[in-house]
């Protein structure tokens, strides 16, 4: 084997890998809930902060309960809008809907 050859085959071997890792990275968790979460707690929201968006808090379904999980600060990404995430009745059951930007 040559030495150009074996440089491409090392550059194709780290380009599959990395893609198996991104690949592995977005790969997508799916919560099922067996019964409606608990009514959405209030909070306050913070003065607006530049360059960030505000992801109020939610109901996560961890180990057969329900858990609430506190609002926070996202950054801002231009040319998007944040969608929160949320449940939606899927079936007898509920989904969880992850946040994400569109």
């Amino acid at each position: 084997m040559n030495k150009t050859f074996r440089l491409l085959l090392a550059n194709a071997v780290v380009i599959a890998a990395g893609a198996m890792t991104v690949a592995s990275a977005s790969a997508e968790v799916v919560v099922i809930a067996p019964s409606a979460p608990p009514p959405v707690r209030y909070e306050a929201a913070p003065a607006p902060r530049v360059g960030y968006v505000w992801d109020h808090g939610h109901w996560r379904w961890d180990h057969g309960r329900y858990v609430w999980v506190a609002g926070h600060w996202q950054a801002e990404r231009i040319g998007h809008h944040w969608v929160p995430g949320h449940w939606v009745e899927h079936g007898p059951n509920y989904r969880w809907i992850e946040g994400h930007w569109a």
